[in-house]
């Protein structure tokens, strides 16, 4: 039977695996993203543009209720669960759950959009929604797909059907009718250009889950009676799906109601804050089913040493995008947006305080899913859904975006700093240690002084060196203070694992630094 550190570097490989994967991912997600929106923003007007968010926003909220919670239910108990009869009927129930709540959701959707647009004399937002609904229809399926290999540890389909083709077919089918509709229809191509994307990749994932999925799961007869226990587990998981995505919507919804003039502009600041995520996500999708692995071996020292070695690494991506985009703001704008948006800095600095300090926390919400405490992740999203509904009405109509940003960043920091103390007491799990503290503090302090007392103004292009400069400053202090522990060797061992080579020269540069605490390389 393998020892504690042979657990841990397996579930480390998993992470650096899937993590590389959805970073990888992520940012190709990001780049096409960026592009697309780039061409969106310079051939839609600011209030059009407002409206195509406000239309994501509703899809992203009606998609939290069309999937019932069953994408973490499923991945959950696929990796906890290793019995080829349990998991066919995980599968075979998942879909049979799915696929009529989407239907259903989506021809609502599409219905009040039909109301909306006489009623409330709003065509443009009104047939937004109506092809949006076809979104809800498409996505849903696409998503359980993927989650059904994360419960396997793959991302790979996550990462590239999901986040990287979508965004990248709607860029070629965007270009394509920009060529051949004339000006007064180019809001209707974005739209179809969209819809389209979305079924060419549900089509593409269908067909990779049929012929892949053969090599992972035997084949089998369901466990019987499986359903009922799955619905269960996924139910409190839907309203902590609604729930977040209110959590990190209803900002978006408030400001369009009150003032719809901000909300292209809002959004666009909220798509940078997002970005501090960017390492944690990728991080927490494939630390659910390693962490749930870990709890089915019953081996809670692997997890909390996994939980504590990601969490550090994390900060690489977020630290040195927080600096930049809290004290260049207006700069940050302008290397992504038209200068028409960088005129808006003191939501971005709002937004961009709550999402670093959120990453901070680490894979919180994950690690909690996989001890199976879906009521307090439930409780948890209660509370930062309340906040960010109650503060977007108490403070939007008087601040505008700025207020909308006080609201998503209160939310945002609530999740997951409830379920950190949650863990701590419960669990004892938590990333807050010497090794972690002592590498944020001496990196980012002294950067935030430089940068705060200091008169610069970087270019736009000047950035991107910035932010690479900084997180190699963040490798750099946590070899110099010697913050490197067992997990950071076993990490590393995890990293040449997946490489299929040994990292030596990795290895010579962590003994050198390090000195007498090299036995930790």
């Amino acid at each position: 039977m393998p020892d504690s550190s042979d657990r841990t570097r397996d579930g480390l490989t998993s992470v650096t695996r899937g993590t590389l994967v959805m970073l990888l991912g992520t940012l190709g997600s990001i780049g096409f993203t960026f592009l697309s929106r780039v061409i969106l923003v310079r051939k839609l007007t600011v209030a059009s543009w407002g409206t195509f968010s406000l239309g994501l926003t509703v899809v992203g909220l009606l998609s939290a209720l069309a999937t019932l919670g069953l994408p973490q239910a499923v991945a959950r108990n696929l990796a906890f669960l290793t019995q080829p009869t349990d998991r066919r009927a995980i599968i075979r129930n998942a879909y049979r759950y799915l696929l009529p709540v989407t239907a259903a959701v989506s021809v609502g959707l599409f219905l009040f959009a039909l109301y909306l647009g006489p009623t409330y004399h709003d065509p443009q937002l009104s047939i937004t929604l109506e092809f949006f609904a076809g979104l809800v229809a498409l996505g849903a399926p696409a998503t359980l797909v993927a989650a059904i290999f994360q419960g396997f540890e793959d991302a790979l389909p996550n990462a590239v059907f999901v986040q990287v083709l979508t965004p990248a077919l709607f860029i070629v089918f965007l270009v394509s009718t920009e060529t051949f509709l004339p000006l007064g229809k180019q809001y209707v191509g974005a739209l179809v250009s969209y819809l389209v994307a979305e079924a060419v990749v549900l089509a593409l994932i269908l067909l990779y889950y049929r012929f892949r999925v053969r090599r992972l799961l035997p084949s089998a007869r369901p466990t019987e009676g499986y359903g009922h226990r799955l619905l269960a587990f996924a139910l409190p998981l839907l309203v902590v799906g609604v729930l977040t995505s209110v959590s990190g919507s209803a900002d978006t919804l408030v400001l369009g109601l009150i003032h719809r003039a901000e909300v292209g502009y809002y959004t666009a600041t909220l798509s940078l804050a997002r970005l501090l995520g960017l390492g944690l996500s990728s991080v927490g999708y494939i630390f659910l089913p390693v962490a749930a692995r870990y709890l089915g071996n019953r081996d809670s020292a692997s997890l909390s040493q996994t939980y504590a070695t990601a969490t550090k690494w994390t900060l690489v991506v977020a630290l040195p995008l927080f600096l930049v985009f809290f004290f260049f703001p207006s700069e940050s704008l302008g290397f992504v947006y038209p200068s028409t948006y960088t005129t808006v800095i003191l939501p971005l600095r709002i937004v961009a305080v709550g999402g670093f300090t959120a990453s901070l926390f680490g894979p919180a919400n994950a690690a909690q899913i996989a001890y199976g405490r879906t009521q307090m992740v439930l409780l948890n999203t209660i509370v930062a859904a309340g906040a960010d509904v109650g503060l977007s009405f108490a403070l939007i109509p008087s601040h505008g975006a700025a207020g909308a940003a006080v609201a998503w960043a209160v939310s945002s920091v609530l999740f997951p700093l409830l379920s950190t103390v949650e863990l701590g007491i419960l669990e004892g799990l938590h990333p807050f240690e010497r090794d972690y503290l002592l590498p944020l503090g001496v990196t980012g302090v002294p950067l935030a002084l430089l940068f705060g007392l200091v008169p610069f103004h970087p270019s736009y292009w000047m950035l991107p060196p910035i932010v690479i400069a900084i997180a190699l400053l963040f490798v750099g202090v946590v070899l110099g203070t010697r913050s490197v522990d067992r997990g950071d060797r076993l990490l590393l061992e995890a990293a040449e694992h997946f490489l299929g080579r040994p990292l030596p020269l990795v290895r010579r540069v962590g003994r050198w630094i390090l000195g007498s605490a090299s036995t930790a390389l």
